[in-house]
């Protein structure tokens, strides 16, 4: 069994869904390595999220952010976690809907994704600054 683990730091991305995947590839080029196994990538933060969607298609990463903006709207009266700013508790609330983590088969030293599948930063902060994440790459 072959383990690879990196903390990478993310460029700055601005608020919103953003394809991560060619970013984690390039940092862990071990995974080539597997012929069979698993990659976890896992965010240090509790303001931004990752999850697994649509690649192709700008519109998907942007529907997003207006839904997920109706859904958990800043400003609202009810939040007490304000005194970093209206998008932080929301922010939270985003994080904690999708998740910190994402794993992904590898099959032959590739993510074994569906074809119209990333890995996406969802960044849930009008300036959340550079984000980590550690990639854990294992199997054989």
């Amino acid at each position: 069994m072959n383990y690879f683990q990196k903390e990478l730091q993310l460029k700055n991305y601005t608020r919103g869904f953003h394809l991560i995947t060619d970013e984690i590839l390039n940092a862990v080029p071990e995974i080539n390595k597997i012929g069979i196994g698993q990659l976890q990538v896992f965010i240090k933060h509790t303001s931004a999220s990752l999850t697994i969607n649509e690649n192709a298609d700008f519109t998907v990463r942007t529907d997003f952010e207006s839904h997920f903006n109706v859904m958990v709207p800043e400003h609202a009266s009810y939040f007490e976690h304000t005194y970093e700013g209206s998008d932080d508790m929301p922010a939270h609330i985003k994080s904690s809907l999708l998740g910190a983590s994402v794993q992904i088969p590898i099959t032959n030293g590739k993510l074994n994704l569906g074809i119209w599948q990333g890995i996406y930063l969802c960044e849930h902060r009008n300036f959340g600054g550079r984000r980590r994440v550690v990639v854990t790459a294992y199997g054989q």
